[in-house]
């Protein structure tokens, strides 16, 4: 079956596409199951088949970092180093596709794998882009909209998955996990989204998420 890759992935050549399809062994992993770990031989690439995935890195104080989350059509692991500088979760039971690093340079050739190189790297930098400025430029209830936002954006259905905790989003957000909660309960206070369940939410006020999340 042919991947149906999402828009914003950073796999953007038909050549890498091709490869992982036609090499790449289908691996399935447990929630909270290692995928990859920090500073580990980057010497594998993989794509998202089912289900989500985070990155993390542990800080020297044994604090927790949450890089990224990746969905389906995702690539993962493409470093442009010969390290991971992230560890890689699964956030739920996920199937990846992975494929050896040197396979794909053999069958797509330098000038391919280059460009992914590059496709993923600019990828990666709008990523931590958009987290430095949820980060360090808005509120808690900003921060919340801003990730809710972005999983509707890329969900576009009536009820949205959340795959990750409330953990998870805090590491990712830096935030509490207790002013997490906090702000989930004031945006379904307010009828912005009506939680069904800890993890599927719908849009209830597209209007006043926008303009939280701006």
């Amino acid at each position: 079956m042919t991947l149906a890759y999402a828009p914003d992935a950073p796999l953007a050549t038909p050549a890498i596409a091709q490869v992982m399809e036609r090499l790449g062994l289908r691996m399935t992993f447990a929630k909270d199951e290692e995928i990859f770990c920090q500073d580990e031989e980057a010497d594998l690439l993989y794509i998202v088949v089912s289900g989500a995935v985070r990155t993390t890195r542990l800080l020297s104080d044994g604090r927790r970092q949450v890089g990224s989350f990746y969905y389906p059509g995702d690539l993962v692991g493409l470093e442009t180093g010969d390290l991971h500088r992230f560890s890689a979760e699964a956030l739920c039971d996920s199937t990846l596709l992975v494929v050896k690093r040197s396979a794909v340079k053999t069958f797509a050739g330098d000038e391919d794998l280059d460009r992914a190189l590059w496709q993923a790297t600019r990828r990666e930098l709008e990523r931590t882009q958009e987290h430095l400025l949820v980060l360090g430029r808005k509120t808690a209830c900003e921060k919340v909209a801003s990730f809710l936002m972005d999983l509707a954006q890329r969900d576009r259905s009536e009820q949205i998955a959340l795959p990750m905790g409330r953990q998870d989003m805090a590491d990712y957000l830096g935030l509490t996990i207790e002013t997490v909660s906090r702000m989930l309960t004031q945006l379904q206070g307010a009828s912005v989204v009506e939680f069904d369940g800890c993890r599927r939410f719908r849009v209830t006020r597209w209007d006043a998420l926008e303009r939280l999340a701006e």
